[in-house]
């Protein structure tokens, strides 16, 4: 007599259904709790059965009936049953209503009983049984394997030389399940031949969307994002589905698979999302729950191969050449797990889930799919924790962005939902791929620039035309206030800089980045967010290089607004675009440095709160020619320091602060006044300009957004010859060129950003140099397309194009001429890229 029909018999089903249905169900009547001595992760419940049939013909078991269920797993209930001697395992499907083609318990009775004899180490299943009326949803046996699981993939307590045979192991297992002949097995027909991966993602998507309990920003932009990044050639084989280190059993004392579990999503399809799936590991952290990852464990002291060399070790076991699109395959993977576990915390909602932990899995869905996202912007191979710092440079870094609607920009980005989870590894072209806390901030500084920043720009440019210009404006310090009180304040030091954020935001080169192109857009918003150079430049060179004294006197102040400062280098009798051209001396005198020298462009120092003069000067002529300059702080009221005159840049003042012609006579500046010592100065200045420089074109990329809102609404309202300007086709086409340049730039600074985060600014120096070289054309031309729109209009004070566009061509100057940033590009492309 077959299992299924002893089951069914009527002397049975009265005992397995209240065995079954009471347990499920926690009612229990007639029965007692029984707990394991071991304390064993499972719930369990003895029942006694009298005599019950076995499998096996002529076998016969008396005696109690013993239920564990098995806590490991959220899906199929799953449980240990032991009649006498004989021990088995039931899975059965989770009661209630299910999503489709879910929870396939008939699928797995099929493809273990087929892989098990092509050779593939599976448990020996016994009977499958379809009837829902026994235990309440269909059911199948197999015989219980003793041996391990390995629930943490660090694999703690075992020795390096065995953690790496058992990846191995779990890697020569995966490989002959991709191996399987599926005609031999009887498997031609266990799934679709081709389009795999098209089909799983429809297939996600649609249980995502039955599941779904709320929007998840990151969800929707894989939904769409998916289907467009396609792999184009795929192989077809058996695809385990949930293909990972905790669904293995280990034989108790070698490192040998004995059977591997859980293949209810098994199907024909890519191996490839196989192996992708099977290191997601390795992108978590430890102490992430429901599964412990390795991203911050050190693999090679652990002796566990990275997920590089995993995968390249899956490729030669199978011989194959690596895949170009593995980062697809991640993100297809993540957000997989991420739908997944969304149906999980919907069950979980019902009560259906198996687990116990179900109902903490809601919040680790958005975790998930922002992981996905991540993965979604990068092409090739993911550089790997153990790569050198530099190694993000010697790949190319690819964009995709997807129109939703007019206006509104999509890009590929990154994020992360925790800040215990961030990666500074990530590139994040978007906004919406910011992290949640830097997300919120830009959201309240955009709502800031509109409730206050734009409505004060008439009032603001009044001022700055009147005979008070000089004088720093009430409402700007009103604004200054309210910008502080809500917590828009000092966003500017890098993470890196402020580690522990003792002064700034704790935000890295390319979150801030984001925020800074929004300042960008007015004139005024900089300072009003204490964010405008050159403070932030000398608040950065304070918290990196300064003593504890010197961050006391000077940076406290600027970091609360309470004073502004300035940088003195230009020179007007040697060209500055050369630091080492430098002739103002600094020479030591009765333990007083003494400085002399004739200064101009000297941004900020007419501004009656400029405190502050960070000077640069020459110490000793006869040293290398790097370490002649040093850096010295010069309070602003010292004697010999004469203003000569305000410089305009095309007539403009730019006040309050201005920019000052100034000789410096016989200052005497105390010697703990040097900044890192005598001979650094160089060096200083080039450390100070990195994030300047990211700062300086993402604002000007801010500004050339706002050029080009500007210049769309001109040519919808204004007639020319009969005709709206926005139909006129070099109208068409000079909108189309602006957009286009302003997302290149937006791309090179952001990356610049990125690279500094990850390696360093010294690592970027080509990316920085590229930026600096490119945004101020850009903005350039872009503003002068809008200028040309406008008209006459277009060079008055009426609109902000005029000084957008004195701001943007300053710029080419600014910070080094546009010739030497592209000679230091030409030379780095020579010496490393030939």
């Amino acid at each position: 007599m077959c299992l299924r029909r002893l089951l069914q018999s009527s002397q049975l089903q009265r005992a397995w259904r209240a065995a079954f249905l009471k347990h499920v169900q926690g009612r229990r009547p007639g029965a007692r709790r029984w707990t394991h001595s071991g304390g064993g992760p499972y719930r369990a419940v003895i029942f006694d059965m009298g005599g019950v049939l076995l499998p096996s013909p002529g076998s016969v078991a008396t005696g109690p009936l013993e239920l564990l269920q098995f806590d490991h797993g959220q899906s199929n209930p799953t449980y240990y049953v032991k009649l006498a001697n004989h021990q088995l395992v039931l899975r059965k499907k989770p009661p209630g209503t299910l999503l489709p083609s879910a929870h396939a318990v008939e699928r797995e009775f099929r493809i273990m009983k087929a892989l098990a004899n092509a050779g593939v180490p599976v448990p020996k299943v016994l009977d499958l049984c379809e009837d829902s009326s026994v235990i309440g949803t269909p059911f199948y046996l197999m015989e219980y394997c003793p041996g391990l699981i390995y629930k943490d993939p660090s694999l703690p307590g075992l020795e390096p030389s065995q953690r790496r045979a058992i990846y191995t192991a779990m890697n020569r297992v995966l490989c002959k399940i991709h191996s399987v002949d599926l005609k031999a097995a009887g498997l031609e027909d266990y799934g679709k031949h081709g389009d795999y991966v098209a089909r799983q993602v429809q297939t996600w998507i649609k249980q995502y969307r039955a599941s779904e309990t709320s929007t998840i920003p990151a969800m929707e932009r894989l939904i769409e994002w998916l289907p467009l990044h396609l792999p184009r050639q795929q192989r077809t084989t058996v695809v385990h589905g949930d293909f990972r280190l905790d669904n293995l059993l280990f034989h108790p004392e070698t490192a040998e698979v004995v059977a591997v579990l859980d293949w209810e999503l098994s199907t024909l399809g890519d191996p490839l999302a196989d192996v992708a799936y099977n290191c997601l590991a390795h992108y978590l952290p430890s102490g992430f729950p429901i599964q412990p990852g390795l991203s911050d464990c050190d693999l090679t002291e652990l002796g566990i191969p990275t997920a590089e060399d995993y995968f390249r070790m899956y490729c030669l076991h199978m011989g194959i050449p690596p895949t170009e699109n593995w980062n697809f395959y991640v993100a297809f993977s993540f957000f997989r797990i991420a739908a997944i576990l969304q149906g999980v915390y919907k069950r979980s909602l019902t009560g259906q889930a198996s687990s116990a932990t179900a109902k903490q899995t809601g919040k680790l869905t958005e975790f998930m799919s922002n992981l996905a996202w991540d993965f979604a912007i990068k092409e090739g191979f993911r550089v790997f924790k153990e790569m050198p710092a530099t190694k993000p440079l010697t790949r190319s870094l690819h964009t995709w962005c997807l129109l939703r609607t007019p206006g509104t920009r999509s890009y590929v980005t990154s994020t992360d939902s925790s800040p215990a989870y961030a990666s500074k590894e990530a590139l994040i072209f978007s906004p919406e791929g910011l992290p949640p806390r830097v997300r919120e901030l830009y959201q309240r500084l955009k709502e800031f620039m509109e409730r206050h920043v734009y409505p004060a720009e008439p009032e603001l440019q009044r001022h700055q035309t009147s005979a008070e210009r000089w004088t720093p404006s009430p409402l700007v310090e009103d604004l200054k206030e309210k910008a502080k009180a809500e917590g828009l304040w000092n966003l500017f030091l890098p993470l890196e800089t402020d580690p522990e954020k003792k002064y700034g935001a704790g935000l890295t080169n390319m979150e801030y980045a984001h925020l800074c192109e929004v300042m960008g857009t007015s004139l005024y918003a900089p300072e009003i967010f204490n964010c405008s150079a050159p403070d932030t430049g000398n608040m950065e060179l304070l918290v990196r290089y300064g003593t504890e004294e010197q961050k006391a006197r000077w940076l406290i102040p600027l970091l609360e607004g309470k004073a502004r400062s300035c940088f003195a280098m230009t020179e007007p009798q040697v060209a500055s675009s050369d630091a080492t051209n430098i002739e103002s001396s600094i020479r030591e005198e009765d333990g007083f440095y003494v400085i002399s020298g004739h200064k101009w462009w000297i941004t900020g120092i007419l501004d009656p709160r400029c405190q502050l003069c960070v000077f640069m000067g020459k110490t000793d002529p006869h040293a290398p020619r790097h370490q002649q300059q040093s850096i010295l702080l010069v309070p602003m009221d010292t004697p010999g320091i004469k203003i000569i005159r305000p410089l305009t840049v095309y007539g403009l003042e730019d006040a309050p602060g201005g920019h000052g012609e100034v000789l410096f006579e016989q200052v005497r500046v105390p010697k703990e006044n040097m900044v890192l010592g005598p001979g650094r100065g160089f060096e200083i200045a080039q450390g100070r300009l990195g994030p300047g420089r990211i700062h300086h074109c993402m604002r000007l990329i801010g500004c050339s957004e706002r050029a080009l809102a500007l210049m769309k609404a001109r040519v919808k309202s204004r007639v020319a010859f009969g005709k709206p300007l926005v139909e006129q086709g070099t109208v068409l086409a000079d909108i189309a060129l602006s957009r286009v340049e302003i997302e290149q730039a937006r791309l090179l600074v952001l990356k610049a950003a990125h690279i500094m985060d990850v390696a360093g600014n010294k690592a970027a120096a080509l990316d920085i140099a590229m930026i600096k070289m490119v945004a101020p054309s850009m903005a350039s031309r872009v503003i002068d397309r809008a200028i040309q729109v406008f008209g006459a209009a277009g060079l008055s004070s009426n609109y902000p194009l005029a000084q957008f566009f004195t701001g943007a061509r300053a710029l080419r100057f600014a910070d080094g001429p546009d010739e030497v940033h592209r000679a230091a590009v030409a030379k780095m492309e020579l010496k490393h890229r030939s």
